[in-house]
């Protein structure tokens, strides 16, 4: 069988050549997706702070919750689930010299971090690659060890850079600094500089007399143990400490986590990029499979008048199938990695991943790359042959070979399944939540599976009314054509639809929920006459002087932060502001029920409605240095894009956010000219960036099915060259034969365009809905007409083209 199968890939070299195009495509691009997926999943933390220590204490980095729940036969099935938090809690002071006092033990060193905003010279300083800069005490810096190049220890008001921050800031021994934490702004001299850089995080020393008052650290925040047995101290300070005791390479968890590459995001948007790449893969495949098998409908009859049954033909369409993915896997993975290079390196432009993200090759991920672009040309395979297969003998001696029909029954049941999961989707699920943009995604997918499975019904109906609408003679004769062979065009729209709606759908919802963020956040400001830009943050005693001025008669201030709720066992993270008002209301929420207090808090509707909270509820908090507090809950609001679904009081936030700096003021004042600036800051501060994300997908996505228009338009306009020989035989010009083929395209093209646009208004109308209550479907005009004019225009192009060549 396989030497008939490639011998059938070498007579029919053309009909599989774009096959085998899209096959390299599909391989390449899973291999992407998956080496960009395996390199963040295994990604570590480019270098250990506590390197020179042989054992770290720290307490809890992330939340964890655990459930138990009671099974037959009166077993219990435990689960847990963790929550990574963005802070850390602090150790009791006395506990450093209780562990220094353990057996084996040869010293302890306890470590403060904090987070710090630098500024030299007006302007602000980051570390490598735009990393946080964190603070420590001078006697924490052998734990990396930092050593100095220049310069001396830092005494009182004094502070240490390393090599990086002085490089990018001109600084040296006598220079200053202004250092701004949440106790405050203070000016610092500058007394040496490290010779050692952390490639992931900027690194200040202070004094260690100097750390409490600029940190407002209770206690430390690690503390890292010298000893020759890490794993006896592990089993001596268990109980003494009642946190975790980090050995070898978990060491690096008990830095704080700000300060750590966060690969969360990546994991989610890597794994989107597969779910595309695999459903496109499979619809592009189908329908390419499926032109090229029509192609041979006469051979497959031959073969079943010398005895060959469907089973034989199916085996034989699955071995050439298997052979020609094998062969396109080749050049696939290798275009793959290079691929998943491009998208890293953009990915880290856009800080959409941490700066030091790499990519990772990996054997095994190229394999299953490969073995996945083999089973879905398989499969593609054996769906294209389920009803070629079953051919008539008689059909070799006719002129032209016609599938049979049939399958009419399995259409309708999984085009309406597949219509009512995507139904149940829209309805069901939150999408004005986290999960909404992928959910959209699922929804769209099932639609096109709707759409793919009833395709045939639906062009034909479609081509009686677009196909009588084409001027011309040849015009007409292109409709009748089209009409007769609606299945040929169902084949040709089908990667149309693909097109527009996937795209459409990604980048329409994602400019929505950006639309959304501005108008919000200009609704919410807008009571204010003053809305203060705070650069870096501003310490919220700082800011609460400000609110307290003569002729200040309203203000807020909003400090961003995370905070973690529990709901059924899982924890969830959430954006949350800490929010500090005075006077006349100067931010407007939106408060739907209750109202806001100083002392309560306060959730947007969608969380509200999901977590079944009511106002006089007490839910329970956990602030981002894992501090856990029960609120009562006082209002609910509306207001929540690009601001966060939590309100919480802000001295709360202050205190426990690894930052607790002030981010936006807004004032109400009889006098705005007295505030210097009133610049507006950016209502989400990621916007950009996830924004940038979509694009680049939707760029992937774009290139794999414009290739797969094209091809699929030249695999369908090649098969046609007898028909278009017997119509120059019959009489007709190269001009007439041209203006029929592209007629014929034109219809396609507008089928397809009119499905997409029916999938895309669905699902983009939903979402819509889900967020505000405001039915849209066009959302950004402009790139609706570009990504609308897009596709007819390739489809057109690729009708034409291939007519051109064929004709010739």
């Amino acid at each position: 069988m396989m030497r008939l199968a490639l011998a059938g890939l070498r007579r029919h070299r053309g009909a599989y050549a774009g096959t085998f195009l899209a096959a390299v495509l599909a391989v390449a691009l899973l291999a992407a997706g998956g080496l960009l997926l395996f390199s963040v999943l295994t990604a570590r933390p480019p270098a250990d702070r506590f390197a020179a220590a042989d054992a770290v204490v720290a307490g809890a980095r992330e939340v964890t919750a655990t459930t138990v729940t009671d099974k037959k036969k009166g077993k219990t099935k435990t689960k847990t689930k963790s929550e990574r938090l963005t802070g850390a809690g602090t150790l009791p002071p006395e506990l450093t010299a209780r562990l220094a006092a353990l057996p084996g033990v040869d010293g302890a060193v306890a470590d403060y971090a904090f987070a710090v905003e630098l500024t030299a010279g007006g302007r602000s300083v980051r570390g490598a690659d735009h990393a946080p800069v964190v603070g420590h005490g001078w006697g924490s810096a052998a734990l990396t060890p930092f050593t100095l190049r220049s310069g001396s220890p830092p005494g009182p008001g004094l502070a240490v850079v390393d090599a990086d921050l002085a490089e990018r800031a001109h600084l040296a021994p006598g220079g200053a600094v202004e250092v701004t934490t949440r106790t405050g702004t203070r000016t610092l001299h500058i007394s040496g500089v490290t010779r050692e850089v952390l490639p992931a995080q900027g690194a200040l020393f202070v004094a260690d007399a100097d750390v409490a008052a600029l940190s407002g650290l209770a206690g430390p925040t690690a503390i890292a143990v010298h000893t020759a047995d890490p794993a006896a101290f592990a089993r001596a300070a268990a109980p003494l400490t009642g946190a975790a005791v980090r050995t070898g390479a978990d060491r690096v968890r008990a830095d704080l986590p700000g300060a750590l590459p966060d690969y969360v995001a990546p994991i989610s948007i890597f794994g989107f990029v597969i779910g595309i790449t695999g459903f496109a893969a499979v619809f592009v495949l189908v329908g390419t499979v499926a032109l090229g098998v029509r192609q041979r409908l006469r051979e497959l009859a031959l073969l079943r008048t010398i005895g060959a049954t469907p089973r034989a033909l199916r085996r034989l369409l699955g071995a050439e199938a298997a052979a020609l993915a094998a062969v396109a896997a080749v050049p696939g993975v290798p275009l793959g990695v290079a691929v998943a290079g491009l998208i890293a390196r953009r990915f880290r432009d856009l800080r959409v991943v941490p700066a030091q993200f790499e990519v990772r090759a990996n054997v095994g991920v190229a394999l299953a790359a490969a073995a996945a672009g083999v089973l879905l040309t398989v499969l593609a395979a054996r769906i294209a042959a389920r009803r070629a297969v079953r051919i008539a003998p008689t059909q070799a001696l006719a002129e032209t070979a016609v599938a049979p029909r049939g399958a009419g029954a399995l259409r309708v049941v999984l085009s309406v399944l597949t219509a009512a999961g995507a139904v149940t989707v829209l309805a069901v699920v939150p999408l004005d939540g986290p999960l909404g943009m992928g959910m959209s995604f699922v929804s769209c997918a099932l639609l096109l599976c709707a759409v793919a499975a009833s395709g045939p019904p639906l062009v034909r109906g479609l081509t009686a009314v677009v196909g009588r609408l084409a001027p011309g003679a040849m015009g007409r004769l292109a409709g009748l054509i089209a009409r007769a062979e609606h299945r040929r065009i169902a084949a040709v729209a089908v990667p149309l639809v693909l097109m527009f709606a996937v795209n459409a759908t990604m980048l329409l919802n994602s400019a929505l929920l950006g639309d959304l963020a501005a108008a919000e956040q200009a609704a919410r400001t807008a009571p204010a006459d003053v809305r203060l830009d705070v650069g870096a943050g501003l310490p919220l005693g700082t800011a609460a002087k400000l609110v307290t001025a003569a002729d200040v008669s309203g203000a807020a201030a909003t400090i961003p932060t995370r905070a973690v709720l529990v709901s059924a066992g899982k924890p969830e993270d959430y954006a949350a502001q800490g929010l500090l008002a005075t006077g006349a209301p100067a931010l407007d929420l939106g408060v739907r029920s209750g109202a806001l207090t100083a002392d309560g808090l306060a959730v947007s509707t969608f969380l509200a409605r999901q977590e079944g909270l009511r106002v006089g509820d007490r839910v329970p908090v956990w602030l981002a240095d894992g501090f856990r507090t029960e609120l009562p809950l006082t209002a609910t609001y509306e207001r929540s894009h690009g601001f966060g679904d939590l309100v919480l009081p802000a001295a709360l936030v202050g205190a426990h956010d690894p930052r607790g700096l002030v981010a936006a003021l807004a004032l109400r004042t009889s006098d705005p000219g007295r505030f210097a600036g009133s610049a507006l800051p950016p209502a989400a501060p990621d916007a950009p960036e996830q924004q940038g994300a979509w694009e680049l997908m939707v760029a992937v996505s774009l290139g794999f099915t414009a290739i797969a228009v094209v091809n699929t338009f030249a695999i369908a306009t090649a098969g046609r060259r007898p028909e278009y020989a017997s119509l120059r035989l019959a009489g007709a010009t190269v001009t007439q034969v041209r203006r029929l083929v592209t007629g014929e395209a034109a219809i396609a093209v507008t089928v397809g365009a009119l499905l997409g646009a029916a999938v895309t208004a669905v699902v983009v109308g939903a979402f819509s809905l889900a967020q505000d209550g405001t039915l849209r479907v066009l959302v950004d005009p402009a790139t609706y007409a570009g990504l609308l004019g897009g596709t007819a225009g390739l489809g057109l192009l690729a009708g034409a083209a291939a007519a051109v060549r064929c004709v010739r």
